[in-house]
């Protein structure tokens, strides 16, 4: 499976964009889909979760009521949007696929997701 991420931007404080990830060469029905991010000199940290058939999801505390992701497995698209953006949201944002238990996919570890995009960055100016 190939991952393509694309929407990021430069954006003002406040403002608001929507990350797509597009998949190829494989369904993304079996898998659990993710964003991670990057800040510059930051380790790469996990942002949100979806199930298989997007039923559930999970966020890390800071985006919480902010973003929201969610996925058409018609369209083997996973989507992140993004609201009320603040300049420390500015990253490199990676979609990723992977079979991790559920359970523990808030525990924000990047080794179960076997496919990644290649990013799009997002900046937030104030």
């Amino acid at each position: 499976v190939q991952l393509q991420a694309s929407g990021g931007g430069l954006v003002q404080a406040g403002g608001s964009l929507r990350l797509s990830c597009v998949a190829s060469g494989g369904t993304i029905n079996n898998y659990i889909m993710v964003w991670f991010r990057q800040a510059p000199g930051k380790e790469r940290e996990f942002v949100a979760g979806i199930s298989r058939n997007g039923g559930s999801t999970t966020y890390v505390d800071f985006v919480k009521a902010r973003f929201t992701i969610s996925r058409d497995n018609a369209k083997n698209t996973v989507y992140l949007q993004m609201n009320s953006l603040k300049p420390e949201d500015t990253a490199v944002y990676f979609c990723a696929a992977g079979r991790p238990p559920w359970s523990t996919v808030l525990d924000g570890t990047a080794s179960p997701y076997n496919y990644w995009g290649q990013g799009t960055l997002v900046t937030v100016s104030s």
